[in-house]
């Protein structure tokens, strides 16, 4: 019978799913893993939260399985499965938020056997925190083109060079403060072209027509393009095309297009949120700007882009740290000495964490 089951309930793919898809395919190498939910790139085929119950009932090799949640609805669903149905399983929650969680989703954690925080601030926020293991991103995966120009000119955009940033399109992750530096930035760059990746829900269409109407007034409707949401199977190719990411979010748990960006040999540029500064190494890899200015975020993108020994400096740098520092092999093992711990003290009732 298995031993792990990760979940995943989210149909879209998130930042949370690409995390999970990342240690996932780590994890699979060295457990008997079950994904429950939905598909994640790389991972194994999922199954039902009905087979995971039926799967969870005995485990041949260990006194309990570990479902590994992410989000409310898992973190329900597990609970149920443990305190009601009574299934010999324990519980880990991974929190990357760094702010007070609202009362429910307080209590869902508090029932967890052990929580994983991804940064000390978000270890702040949640209880019995049993390890801080920063989000680490798939350098298989995402990989430094062997030759930009060409990686870039095979997608298609047009121009010589590409800048993006990637998220939802919506206020909180300032795709509007994106929009403003592109639009002060791209007449002094002549050969660049912007992309927004994302899409925007049925109540953030507003704002983006808005913003694109800004940018045809400013003459830049064919610099500054929306191609929609990317399939996470063809992300790493339009990275590694990038000369440089740029997220401006005013708010942000973690963030992990920065370390994709890094991994694919490409600088960025992001704002005082999430754990950007972390990824910046003190600007050896990314220049870190201060929340909502996007005239800040315009200079620092020129000031990298128009020096090419200091862009390419940066960007051998980038790929070095994201390598040594914020891999998913290493996010793995972190929560692995998570799992090893509860096995060991499967002395414990179930609900009651041990620190």
């Amino acid at each position: 019978m298995a031993e792990l089951f990760v979940t995943n309930f989210n149909p879209r793919f998130t930042g949370v799913s690409a995390t999970a898809a990342n240690v996932i395919r780590q994890q699979m190498q060295h457990h008997d893993l079950r994904l429950v939910g939905h598909a994640l790139p790389g991972c194994p085929d999922p199954i039902t939260v009905a087979q995971a119950r039926r799967e969870s009932r005995s485990s041949a090799k260990l006194p309990f399985a570990i479902w590994h949640v992410r989000r409310n609805p898992e973190m329900r669903t597990a609970i149920w499965a443990r305190d009601v149905l009574r299934l010999p399983i324990r519980v880990v929650f991974t929190s990357a938020a760094q702010r007070r969680h609202s009362a429910y989703p307080r209590w869902l954690i508090s029932r967890m056997d052990a929580v994983i925080a991804t940064t000390d601030k978000a270890a702040e926020h949640v209880p019995h925190v049993h390890a801080v293991v920063p989000h680490g991103v798939d350098t298989a995966l995402f990989t430094p083109a062997p030759n930009r120009a060409v990686a870039w000119a095979a997608l298609g955009y047009g121009g010589d060079i590409g800048i993006a940033t990637v998220g939802r399109i919506r206020p909180e992750k300032g795709t509007d403060l994106f929009v403003q530096a592109m639009l002060r930035l791209l007449p002094d760059l002549p050969g660049a072209t912007a992309l927004v990746l994302g899409r925007a829900a049925r109540e953030h269409q507003g704002f983006q027509h808005d913003l694109q109407d800004l940018i045809a007034r400013a003459g830049l409707t064919h610099r500054i393009l929306f191609p929609g949401e990317v399939p996470a199977a063809e992300l790493p190719a339009l990275i590694r095309g990038l000369s440089l990411a740029m997220q401006l979010p005013r708010y942000e748990g973690y963030g992990m297009v920065p370390l994709e960006a890094m991994a694919s040999g490409v600088p960025f540029v992001g704002s005082e949120a999430g754990y950007y500064r972390a990824f910046s190494a003190q600007g050896r890899s990314g220049t870190i700007v201060q929340q909502d200015a996007p005239a800040d975020a315009a200079r620092a993108a020129h000031a990298i882009l128009t020096d090419p020994g200091r862009h390419a400096t940066m960007a051998a740098a980038a790929r070095t740290i994201a390598s040594a520092d914020f891999s998913a092999a290493s996010e793995a093992a972190g929560i692995e000495d998570v799992y090893r711990h509860l096995w060991q003290r499967s002395d414990l009732p179930p609900g009651r964490p041990s620190i």
